[in-house]
C-alpha cells in the first residue's frame, strides 16, 4: 500500500500545465495529419489512425516515466549509448533505403529510426557524465563531451541526415553551459561553427561563380562530404529561383501555403495547396505539417500552436531550475533545447528562413519513433519535476 501511495503522490505532483500542452499538441497533430491525408486512396490514408496509436502508446510511456527515478539512468546510460551507436552502424549496412537515404531499420513489422534514439542517448549519457564530474567543466572535458556527441553525429551524417546531425550541437552546448563550462570556450566554438557554415556556403556558391569545371566541382563536393540533395537544398536556399520546379518546389509551395492562410486561415480541411497536391503529400503530414496548419488556421492558429510550445518549453526550464541535483538540471536543459531546436528549425524551414531539412515538428508531425522518444524525454522532465527540491 505504501508503494501505491507513493506512486499516487508522484502522479499528483506532475506539472499539469505541461501535460495539458502535450495532449493539446497531440490532438492538433492527429487533426492535421488527417487533413493532410484524407483524400488519399492508398494505405497512407490512415496515417492519422496510426498516429493515434503511437500517441496512446507514447502517453503510456510518458506517464510511466514519471514513476521512473531519472537518477537510475546512470547505470544504463553508457550501455544505451553503445546500443544506439550499434543501431546507427546497422542502419548504414542493412537499413531500408527510402528517398535515397538509409535512416530506418525494420524488424518484426516495426520501423525504427535510430537517429531519433541517438538524441535521447546523447542527452542521457552527457547528463550522467557531467553530473559525475560536478560543476566547472574544463576545456579538455568540453572536447570530450563534443567527442561523445560527434560519434553518432558522424554516423547520422553518413545516412545522410544533415539536419538531425546538426541538432546535437545546440543540445551539447546548452548542457555544457548548464554543467558549469565557462562561456569563453563555448563562445569560441560558436565562432568556429559560424566560420564553418560560411565556408560551407562558399563551397556551394564559389565554384560556379569562378567557372570551375563540373568534374572539379564534383570532386570538391565529394571531398567535403556534400551529397547532391544537400547541395541542391543549400543552393535553393541561397538562390530561391534557381530550381523552382525541382529542389525548390517544396519550399515554394510551403511559403505559398503559409502566406495564403492570412489571419484566420481557409478553414479546416480546406487548404488548397494541400488538397490540390501542390504541397507534396509525401511531406505534408511530416516535415511540412506546419504549412498545412498555417494555411487552414492562419496566423491565429500558428500563434496558438507556438503558444503551446512556449508553455511546454517554460515547464521544461522551470523543472531545470527546481531540479534537486545537477543531473536533473542538465537533463531538463538538454531535453528543452532539443524541443526548441526542432520547433525553431521546422518553422523556419517551412517559412523559407532556413534550408529544407528533415526535422519534424515535435508531437505534431507524423512519425512513431520520434513521437514515442519525444514523449519519453518529456516524461523524464516530469520525473525531475516531481522530485524537485522542497
Amino acid at each position: 500500500m505504501a508503494r501505491i501511495h507513493d506512486m499516487w503522490r508522484l502522479w499528483l505532483r506532475q506539472n499539469w500545465w505541461m501535460t495539458a500542452a502535450i495532449v493539446a499538441l497531440l490532438v492538433v497533430g492527429v487533426l492535421f495529419i488527417h487533413s493532410a491525408t484524407h483524400l488519399r486512396t492508398d494505405r497512407t490514408r490512415f496515417l492519422d489512425i496510426q498516429q493515434i496509436r503511437w500517441a496512446m502508446g507514447g502517453m503510456a510511456v510518458y506517464w510511466a516515466t514519471i514513476w521512473l527515478d531519472y537518477r537510475r539512468l546512470r547505470d544504463a546510460a553508457w550501455a544505451f549509448y553503445g546500443l544506439v551507436v550499434a543501431l546507427l552502424v546497422a542502419v548504414l549496412v542493412v537499413g531500408a533505403k527510402i528517398y535515397g537515404a538509409r535512416r530506418w531499420l525494420t524488424a518484426f513489422g516495426l520501423v525504427v529510426q535510430p537517429s531519433e534514439l541517438a538524441k535521447l542517448a546523447v542527452i542521457v549519457t552527457l547528463a550522467t557524465w557531467l553530473a559525475a564530474r560536478g560543476r566547472g567543466a574544463t576545456p579538455p572535458s568540453i572536447w570530450k563531451a563534443f567527442a561523445l556527441a560527434a560519434l553518432p553525429m558522424a554516423l547520422i551524417l553518413k545516412e545522410p541526415d544533415l539536419g538531425t546531425a546538426l541538432v546535437f550541437v545546440p543540445i551539447t552546448m546548452a548542457m555544457l553551459f548548464t554543467g558549469g563550462a565557462s562561456w569563453r570556450p563555448l563562445l569560441a566554438l560558436i565562432v568556429a561553427g559560424a566560420l564553418a557554415v560560411t565556408a560551407l556556403l562558399s563551397i556551394v556558391l564559389l565554384p560556379e561563380m569562378l567557372d570551375m569545371r563540373p568534374e572539379r566541382q564534383e570532386a570538391l563536393f565529394h571531398r567535403v562530404g556534400l551529397s547532391h540533395y544537400q547541395r541542391d537544398r543549400i543552393e535553393v536556399f541561397l538562390r530561391p529561383d534557381s530550381d523552382p520546379l525541382g529542389a525548390g518546389w517544396n519550399r515554394r509551395q510551403s511559403e505559398i501555403a503559409i502566406g495564403s492562410g492570412g489571419m484566420w486561415g481557409r478553414g479546416y480541411m480546406q487548404g488548397r495547396q494541400n488538397l490540390l497536391g501542390f504541397l507534396p503529400r509525401t511531406v505534408s503530414p511530416t516535415d511540412f505539417i506546419f504549412a498545412v496548419i498555417a494555411e487552414e488556421t492562419g496566423f491565429a492558429g500558428d500563434a496558438a500552436l507556438l503558444g503551446l510550445y512556449v508553455v511546454l518549453l517554460g515547464c521544461g526550464l522551470m523543472a531545470a531550475l527546481q531540479a534537486p541535483d545537477l543531473m536533473g538540471r542538465v537533463l531538463c536543459v538538454g531535453i528543452t533545447t532539443l524541443i526548441f531546436s526542432h520547433v525553431f528549425i521546422n518553422v523556419a524551414m517551412t517559412g523559407g528562413l532556413l534550408p529544407v531539412t528533415g526535422i519534424p515538428l515535435p508531437l505534431v508531425s507524423y512519425g512513431g519513433t520520434f513521437l514515442v522518444s519525444t514523449l519519453f524525454t518529456l516524461g523524464l522532465v516530469q520525473s525531475v519535476h516531481v522530485r524537485k527540491a522542497g
